[in-house]
């Protein structure tokens, strides 16, 4: 079976990346025999619907299922129309992920699971949104309207790593925003 790994780089030591749409490489993995394909994310800097176009191009490599972070609307519904099914995984290795997929330790999501209408988000607790859906943030929680809430710094950790944390944040603020954005401009239209 074919499952793509949101990641932060691009073996299957990589950090599974928090977020699906911006993620920075999606690594392609044959379940059975874990050879595997990186491959740069080409949505991960559009300036609008980043989550339609990183879910169309993992679906058209042939995908059977996603393991990944958050997961926003408009992704979910193209990923759930082609039948490629969500796990969300909140930490880890792409090859941990994979183990754990092939473990049955995963469980698929029935629904966004950040962005509007998917709940506090899956994760370290970054996504969030306005509406119904379920959710296990971790980590950094949410405030209100799902915004995620910095942790105090504790200037226990190293700073290389909390600057990527913050970076990981301020992709998932954009890719929320991106997807507000187009919420307002579909509703603008129809009046």
């Amino acid at each position: 079976m074919k499952v793509v790994v949101s990641a932060m780089g691009e073996s299957l030591s990589a950090e599974v990346s928090p977020i699906f749409g911006r993620c920075p490489t999606y690594v392609f993995v044959d379940t059975e025999t874990m050879e595997f394909e990186a491959v740069p994310n080409p949505a991960m800097s559009a300036p609008g619907g980043a989550g339609i176009q990183a879910a169309q191009f993992v679906v058209s490599r042939g995908v059977q299922a996603a393991l990944t972070g958050n997961v926003g609307p408009n992704a979910f519904n193209v990923l759930q129309a082609a039948g490629v099914q969500i796990y969300p995984v909140s930490a880890g290795t792409v090859q941990q992920a994979v183990e754990a997929y092939k473990g049955g330790q995963l469980h698929p999501v029935s629904g966004a699971t950040s962005g509007l209408g998917g709940g506090m988000g899956m994760g370290r607790g970054m996504g969030g949104g306005v509406g119904r859906g379920m959710g296990r943030g971790m980590g950094m929680g949410a405030g209100p309207w799902g915004a995620p809430v910095m942790p105090p710094s504790t200037g226990a950790r190293p700073s290389e790593e909390e600057i990527s944390e913050l970076k990981e944040m301020a992709q998932s603020l954009q890719e929320q925003l991106d997807q507000v954005l187009k919420r307002i401009e579909d509703l603008e239209k129809k009046e």
